[in-house]
């Protein structure tokens, strides 16, 4: 039911190339050019593989970019709507925003979300099941165990999908899904829009393969969740900016389309989280 966590398995070869010569990786630039200098092709394979998720890419993001965490935190969500599909959306963006915290290293922003966390999952009928793991997680964050918290935020996102899954509402396991990609990517956006080098461009939606993969993800929705206005701004934004990036085999992407995607990713995440 989860959200398939590849990046890169399925990328173009232009994306993939561009992104091991960000990442460094030896020979990956005289693979990808011949002898005059030119593009050729961009034969490179994918650096990264079927098991990332959301730590993984912000790693990667970490590592290629001057990452100023702290001014994407967002304010807080208003209380949780009674439309338990939107507050599974809410709840999947402040999953997204653990990751963002996490990777600031931000005790009391941390602790603040946690607090935002818990009152989603009580709506949704997973309050007590949850509120253990999201205490173990602020302790560690007070103690400053990083890298033990990765993981249990990793976990912490599968376990409520799985308990979804368990209480007969797949569809909303669907939506955290989607709403912990959507803000992650929304923030990435951000970051990539404001850093004017081209070769990170590609940084901006994680890979091709992530954007089919979350169409994908909501192709499985119920008729009737895939009906409701709301939840359909969801897929028409996937589709719009899986448009914009449907060229990056042939040309690289340019600074007006990684600006335009993060444009429908925040109008997108302020109109269902925000409102």
């Amino acid at each position: 039911m989860a959200l398939p966590t590849r990046l890169l398995v399925k990328a173009r070869p232009w994306f993939a190339a561009s992104l091991l010569m960000a990442w460094g990786a030896p020979g990956a630039e005289a693979q990808a050019r011949d002898s005059t200098g030119e593009e050729s092709g961009f034969s490179v394979m994918p650096f990264w593989t079927e098991d990332q998720n959301p730590a993984d890419f912000l790693d990667i993001v970490g590592k290629n970019t001057k990452a100023r965490w702290r001014q994407l935190y967002r304010q807080q969500p208003p209380t949780p709507p009674p439309d338990r599909a939107k507050a599974a959306f809410i709840l999947g963006g402040l999953v997204g925003d653990s990751f963002l915290v996490m990777a600031a290293g931000d005790t009391q922003q941390f602790r603040n979300n946690n607090q935002e966390v818990l009152t989603y999952s009580k709506m949704l009928g997973l309050g007590e099941l949850i509120a253990p793991r999201l205490m173990a997680q602020a302790k560690m964050a007070e103690t400053g165990h990083w890298g033990e918290l990765r993981d249990e935020i990793v976990s912490g996102h599968a376990e409520m999908t799985r308990l979804l899954d368990q209480q007969m509402d797949k569809d909303l396991g669907v939506l955290v899904d989607l709403g912990v990609w959507m803000r992650v990517l929304e923030a990435v956006s951000a970051i990539v829009a404001d850093t004017p080098d081209g070769d990170i461009r590609p940084l901006c939606i994680g890979s091709p393969a992530l954007l089919e993969d979350m169409r994908t993800n909501f192709a499985t929705l119920g008729k009737d969740m895939q009906a409701d206005p709301l939840i359909k701004q969801i897929d028409q934004v996937l589709r719009e900016v899986e448009s914009l990036w449907s060229r990056v085999d042939e040309e690289r992407p340019t600074q007006s389309t990684v600006v335009k995607t993060h444009a429908k990713l925040k109008g997108l995440m302020e109109s269902l989280t925000l409102k």
